[in-house]
């Protein structure tokens, strides 16, 4: 599991640094900067996130590998449908070649799960350098 940690900055301010497992395909599209929404269930570990918290990205293939990102915005949807509808395939991670299904999301989110949590989020973020 992740952890999630707080960086005390000063005592008005607070940074949250989350870190979160991607596959290698994911992971390579927000190191290249071309992946700027990265979509999750919105589970308890999501509800905690909020714009200018800081995401590190682990890739799941070497467990090595590691990109930092700015959270700019949380959108919430009812479901990743709805969330394909609302942005483009590009900020998606999807080459132009590839069609954008909301029904990819299956293979990491089981429907189960989906009904469970009851909300998807679309994480808006920036690459760090």
């Amino acid at each position: 599991m992740s952890e999630i940690s707080y960086n005390q900055r000063d005592k008005e301010e607070r940074a949250m640094i989350m870190t979160m497992k991607l596959a290698e395909k994911p992971f390579r599209a927000i190191k290249e900067g071309r992946k700027t929404i990265e979509m999750r269930l919105y589970d308890e570990k999501r509800k905690h996130l909020s714009a200018g918290d800081i995401i590190e990205f682990i890739n799941l293939d070497n467990k090595e590998e590691v990109v930092q990102t700015k959270v700019l915005a949380i959108h919430i949807y009812s479901s990743f449908a709805e969330l394909y509808t609302n942005f483009s395939k590009k900020e998606m991670g999807y080459g132009d070649d590839e069609v954008a299904d909301p029904k990819d999301m299956e293979k990491y989110f089981p429907l189960e799960k989906q009904q469970k949590y009851g909300a998807v989020v679309g994480i808006e973020i920036e690459l760090l350098k």
